[in-house]
Parts: structure tokens; sequence; C-alpha cells
């Protein structure tokens, strides 16, 4: 029977399958660790009380490319080269989504409203990692090798997702949130045509890998654009809403090590 678990499955099984799945992952994280990291060097001065979660966000993420990089180590497997198409955080990029990253490279201080546009492409980004750490959880939570990576990475989502609510909440209610808004609704849209083309993208190469039948292919093909449907005919609220968390100041502390994990 086709389903995610069985899918997921059979990639974690298949060493060349489970060595791209992980490249991709950790070229991702670490992507993303250090476009937190700028982000939090050049915070405007109104908002230097955002840096400290800024960089733990990084940090965070810096952890979870190390976690990736350890479970292709365990297997004596080498990080392999991510083909273009299944750069997620890259194909953003291009499509003007989140901060450009030569403007991160500057040493020129951001500006309020880039701050406002970083917490919005990471609440929607951020949804997106959540649920798919859910859904590994639900499925691979007990596994022997893979689980507590998956089940640290699950929770530090969830850290970041609580604080992107808070904290575009709390500008919101300075007196940010038309902007808000828009930059949100601008991120979802982009942001779920990209996620179906890199699934798309992602499956095509796993497909070759593993010698999928062209039906089986066919029908992943369908089920991603099916997903895409539904987010452009209203899923996507999910990814825009905004509420009070129920963990609080979810990076208020110093980032977890990832130290025993693997």
């Amino acid at each position: 029977m086709l389903s995610a678990r069985t899918v997921f499955q059979e990639i974690l099984d298949n060493d060349d399958s489970f060595q791209l799945f992980c490249s991709i992952a950790a070229s991702g994280e670490s992507q993303g660790g250090w476009e937190n990291g700028r982000i939090a060097a050049l915070v405007p001065e109104s908002m230097r009380y955002l840096a400290p979660k800024i960089t733990r966000h990084g940090a965070d993420e810096d952890k979870h490319g190390r976690l990736f990089n350890a479970l292709l180590k365990k297997r004596e497997l080498e990080p392999v080269p991510v083909p273009p198409e299944t750069d997620y955080t890259m194909l953003l990029e291009q499509r003007g989504i989140g901060l450009a990253h030569d403007k991160l490279r500057r040493d020129e201080p951001l500006t309020e409203e880039d701050i406002l546009v970083y917490l919005s492409h990471s609440r929607v980004t951020e949804q997106r990692a959540a649920d798919q750490m859910d859904m590994l959880v639900k499925y691979f939570g007990d596994h022997p090798e893979a689980g507590r990576p998956i089940r640290m990475i699950c929770d530090d989502e969830e850290n970041h997702l609580a604080y992107c609510h808070e904290e575009l909440l709390r500008l919101a209610r300075a007196g940010h949130g038309r902007t808000i808004l828009r930059v949100l609704r601008e991120c979802a849209m982009a942001e779920s045509r990209v996620y179906r083309d890199v699934s798309l993208a992602v499956m095509a190469h796993m497909g070759r890998i593993l010698k999928w039948p062209k039906a089986k292919s066919a029908a992943l093909a369908a089920g991603i654009h099916a997903m895409y449907a539904y987010e452009r005919l209203g899923g996507r609220r999910r990814m825009v809403s905004l509420s009070m968390p129920e963990r609080r100041d979810a990076l208020g502390g110093p980032a977890t090590s990832a130290a025993g994990v693997v």
C-alpha cells in the first residue's frame, strides 16, 4: 500500500536515497543557520532585544545540520551535492522570499521592515518544517537510528514556530499588523509553489534511485499536486494565521546540545 510511511521507510532503508535525503536536509538547515546568524548581527537598534532569540534560532538550525550529517557518518556515508531543483532555501530566495543573501552579506544594519519580513518568512517555513517533523515523529519517532534526532529536531521546530507567532503578534500590536499580514500572504503563496516543485524534484530523484515503477511515481506526483491545489483553495490559512502559542518565550534560553543524540 502506498503511504507516506512506506515511502519514507524505503528512503531510510536504502543507503543511496538516505544519503541524498540527509544531504538535502543538512544543507537547508546549515543555510538557515547562516541566515539567522547574519540577521542577528544586523538587527536594527530598535529591535536588538530580538538578537539573542534570532541567534538561538540559527544555533538550532546549525545543530540540525550536524545531526543529519551525523546520521550519514553513522552509516559511513558522505554528504552528496544537493541538486539545485531540490534546494528549497535557494529557490525561495530566487523568488524574492525572505531576506536576500547579498543584503545579509553586507555589514549594514537591517531595517524594522526587514525584521518583519524575516519573522513572517520564518512563520511560514517553520510551519512547513513543523508539519514535516510531526509526520516523521509519528512514523519514525522510535526508529533505532533516526528516532532521537528526529524527536529533537521536531521539538526545536515547535519552539521556532511558537517564537514566530509570539513575536509577530507583539509587533502587530505595535502597529505593524497590515505589513505582517501582507508579507505572510506573499510568503505563503510563493512557498506553496516552491514546496510543490521541490517535492516533485525530490520524489523524482528518489524514484530513480529506488527504481520505482512509473505508476508509483505518477501516483506520488498526483498526491503532491493535490496537496498544492488544496493549499491554493484555502489550506494555506494554517500558514498565515497567528495565535498566541502555548510555549511562551520558546527561544528565551540557550540552544540544546546535539551531543549524545547520534
